[in-house]
């Protein structure tokens, strides 16, 4: 149950996850078509479960991070595919806080954040 619920929130999120791009200065003369530009993706989600330091909270968090990194790989495909020549990765961050739901129906689990950024050559 904590596979699908985990592959949900993954899912959900690479779906709502936008890429932004900012374009570096460049040499008069020179537009921005010629040059790369630096594209930032983040994404947060909530996974539910044990919070403590057991085995199954160890894995459960050790999973999320490897989401988090499994996105920054594929990152470049997506890039690749849109609008990108060419594309590097430059950074992965991720930071994962424990978290506790108030409310009606409580529940144990941890937010898990990530960002990454990428060089790319435009098309």
């Amino acid at each position: 149950m904590t596979n699908r619920i985990l592959f949900a929130a993954c899912a959900s999120v690479m779906l709502m996850t936008s890429a932004t791009a900012q374009s570096p200065l460049f040499p008069e003369g020179r537009s921005r078509q010629d040059g790369s530009v630096r594209v930032q993706s983040s994404l947060n989600f909530f996974v539910p479960g044990p919070t403590g330091d057991s085995e199954e909270a160890q894995k459960l968090r050790e999973k999320a991070r490897r989401m988090i990194y499994e996105t920054a790989a594929r990152e470049c495909d997506l890039l690749k595919d849109t609008l990108a020549k060419d594309c590097r990765l430059e950074n992965v961050n991720s930071n994962i806080n424990t978290n506790r739901q108030y409310g009606p129906a409580p529940q144990d689990g941890f937010t898990i954040n990530g960002s990454m950024s990428f060089q790319i050559t435009l098309k």
